[in-house]
C-alpha cells in the first residue's frame, strides 16, 4: 500500500521556539506560513510540520500523490481506494473521505495507542 509522502505534524506551543529547535538538528523551513501559525520543515527526506494552536495531538501524516518534495507523483493510489482497503481490513476510521468525490480528500484513523493517522490527498 503506497501512502505517499510521510511527515509528522507536531502540535507546538511556540512556533518560533520549535522552529529554532529543529533547525539546530539541520531542518530548514520548506513551506507553510508563520503568520498563520504553521511551518513545514525538511531535512533530507525527513519532514516535520509545526502547527501552533491548530490541534491537540501530534499526527502522523501521509500524502498520497506527493513525493517527499511535495511534488506530484505521475501515478498514485487515490485516498478513497486506500480508505476502502483499510476498512476491508477492519480499521475503524474517525473521519472518512467522501467516496462519491474525486480529487483532494482525507481520512483519519486512530492507532491502538490513540495517535491520529491522517491520510491527506491534495490533488
Amino acid at each position: 500500500m503506497d501512502l505517499g509522502a510521510f511527515s509528522i505534524s507536531l502540535a507546538v506551543k511556540d512556533l518560533d521556539a520549535s522552529r529554532r529547535f529543529y533547525e539546530a538538528f539541520g531542518f530548514r523551513v520548506f513551506g507553510g506560513n508563520a503568520e498563520q501559525n504553521w511551518l513545514i520543515l525538511k531535512n533530507g527526506d525527513h519532514i516535520i510540520g509545526l502547527f501552533q494552536g491548530m490541534f491537540d495531538k501530534n499526527i502522523l501524516t501521509f500524502n498520497p500523490g506527493w513525493d517527499a518534495d511535495a511534488q506530484p507523483l505521475p501515478s498514485f493510489t487515490d485516498v478513497r481506494e486506500l480508505q476502502r482497503r483499510l476498512k476491508a481490513q477492519g480499521i475503524v476510521l474517525q473521519q472518512e473521505a467522501d467516496e462519491t468525490t474525486t480529487g483532494p480528500a482525507s481520512f483519519i484513523a486512530i492507532d491502538p495507542d490513540g495517535n491520529p493517522v491522517l491520510v491527506d490527498q491534495h490533488r
